[in-house]
């Protein structure tokens, strides 16, 4: 079933800029961003419109929470004060992955999202790596990382979709694993594509209050290492494949 299409012309102006516009939070240049200044995004949005496999129409759901969730990314990765984030309640707001225990909008702000949504495995410990470090092995690895909205199932204020994230693993992946261990997968080019579930809970200034992903996170390490040729360090300095 098609999703419902808001006219344009008549309701969207009235909601908020960061549902009509994915960048629209990189104009708040009065907010205080990690790095001085709003990100560039430039790379990414390029590698979405030249890859992406969705054309939603203007003005429909799956545009707007489209719109909605590519703005919140920019918030939770970029902006350094909670109070400066636009699309979320920080009161109220939560995060969880597949049901564990959520994570206030506080603890988000201080590991990155990254560290939030990943879980431990054999390649990564979110654990052992803190914000800066998180961000550094994944966009290292992948400078364009897309995201789309591939379907969604229901409407404010409770939304549920089907999501797509997606790169080109074009330089080494370097990390720490649950052990402490170095593993090292050197760039093999290819496409990761991760595909997951979210239901979002949103109040009436379209802010977003609670958040339910579902998806595997060991899944983009599979596509990461699919030969199982990772390359770990151990703390004793010995070297070893990890194999499967």
């Amino acid at each position: 079933m098609a999703a419902p299409v808001i006219d344009p012309a008549v309701q969207n102006p009235a909601l908020p800029d960061f549902m009509n516009n994915p960048n629209a939070v990189l104009k708040d240049v009065d907010a205080h961003w990690r790095n001085t200044w709003p990100p560039d995004y430039t790379k990414t949005r390029k590698f979405y419109s030249e890859t992406k496999k969705c054309n939603h129409q203007a003005g429909s759901l799956p545009e707007l929470v489209e719109n909605l969730v590519k703005n919140w990314e920019i918030e939770a990765s970029f902006k350094r004060r909670l109070s400066d984030w636009r699309t979320i309640d920080p009161e109220t707001f939560t995060f969880s992955v597949n049901n564990l225990e959520p994570c206030s909008a506080e603890h988000m702000l201080r590991v990155g999202t990254y560290n939030a949504i990943i879980a431990p495995c054999e390649y990564y410990d979110p654990n052992g790596s803190d914000f800066a470090a998180s961000h550094k092995t994944f966009k290292r690895m992948m400078p364009a990382f897309a995201w789309e909205v591939l379907e969604v199932y229901s409407g404010p204020p409770v939304v549920s979709f089907k999501w797509r994230h997606w790169g080109e693993m074009k330089n080494d992946y370097v990390g720490r694993n649950r052990v402490g261990d170095k593993v090292t997968v050197k760039a093999n080019g290819q496409l990761i594509d991760i595909q997951g579930v979210t239901v979002a809970r949103l109040n009436g200034n379209f802010q977003i209050t609670e958040l339910k992903t579902y998806f595997d996170s060991n899944e983009m390490f599979r596509q990461i290492d699919p030969e199982g040729i990772a390359i770990r360090d151990n703390l004793e300095g010995e070297k070893e494949t990890i194999c499967y």
